[in-house]
């Protein structure tokens, strides 16, 4: 079974997040600049990703690019 991508955009909070699968318990673990993993409590696999302030980045780019490298294996 494929895992489905979700997104979430607080238009408030000015944060993006990316999630890979179902939503399971767990947290983020900052990796500095407002980018953010997030860890599944059990399996300690990355379950996805979030941005602080998107839509400020967003604004200043022509392209945006994640300073974060992922591997999905199915």
């Amino acid at each position: 079974m494929k895992e489905k991508t979700q997104l979430y955009y607080d238009k408030e909070g000015d944060f993006l997040e990316i999630n890979f699968g179902n939503l399971t318990s767990g947290h983020f673990e900052d990796l500095g600049n407002g980018i953010f993993k997030r860890i599944d409590e059990k399996t300690n696999r990355v379950t996805g990703i979030a941005v602080a302030s998107f839509m400020k980045r967003a604004a200043k780019l022509d392209k945006i690019t994640l300073p974060v490298k992922l591997e999905l294996i199915s």
